[in-house]
């Protein structure tokens, strides 16, 4: 059995450093740890991970501007989007799913909360 693969991308690199271990601690598989939007769309684009979690405010590329070219790339289409934003509003929420993301979770989070959430969200395709 293979196990799932991420990319991660977020300008704060403790929170990198969170969601890498909450990556971890769900047994998925780590590609790529990144620090800006732009360097996020190369890596998805390389790599074809099974999971990307995307800041929502990040340098270069937003993570809703990413989310919207993975979703008009066919040869990514289908990889799974979770956005991460400090901004907790339902207005935040819904820009980040109208722009085509599978999940939002909120900032700041637990990385064990996180880690449950991956192992159980991993699931649902």
């Amino acid at each position: 059995m293979t196990r799932d693969t991420v990319v991660i991308a977020d300008d704060d690199p403790d929170i990198r450093s969170l969601v890498a271990i909450a990556v971890a601690k769900a047994g998925l598989e780590l590609l790529a740890n990144v620090a800006d939007g732009r360097a996020a769309l190369a890596a998805i684009l390389q790599y074809h991970p099974d999971l990307a979690i995307l800041d929502v405010s990040m340098p270069e590329m937003t993570g809703v501007e990413v989310v919207r070219a993975i979703r008009s790339d066919e040869s990514v289409g289908d990889v799974r989007v979770l956005l991460l934003s400090a901004s907790v509003d339902e207005a935040a929420r819904n820009v980040g799913m109208e722009s085509g993301a599978d999940y939002f979770f909120p900032k700041p989070f637990s990385p064990r909360d996180l880690a449950a959430w991956l192992a159980v969200g991993k699931e649902d395709r």
